[in-house]
């Protein structure tokens, strides 16, 4: 799931996760952290979900994918549709 804030010249943007769906450690990649594993690890909320939020610029397009334990990458069913193999934000 993604949530969307929008602010001045940017917008923050929360991935969020079910609890363990995929088990273990779970971070966003994309083009806005030079696709680097670990730079945004989805951590415990409150509610029991696995988030992240993440500051990028507004009027921007991005693709990224989720990678987890076990060098296993999947994309987001509600991004803003797809680039190749990845998913695309929109902000």
């Amino acid at each position: 799931m993604l949530e969307r804030t929008a602010r001045k010249n940017r917008t923050e943007v929360t991935f969020v996760l079910p609890p363990e769906e995929p088990a273990g450690d779970v971070s966003v990649v994309g083009d806005f952290n030079d696709w680097t594993p670990g730079t945004h690890r989805l951590t415990p909320r409150a509610d029991g979900n696995r988030a992240v939020t993440v500051r990028l610029e507004a009027q921007r397009v991005h693709q990224f994918r989720y990678l987890a334990a076990g060098d296993y990458w999947f994309n987001e069913d509600e991004a803003d549709g797809r680039e190749g193999v990845n998913s695309r934000l929109t902000t």
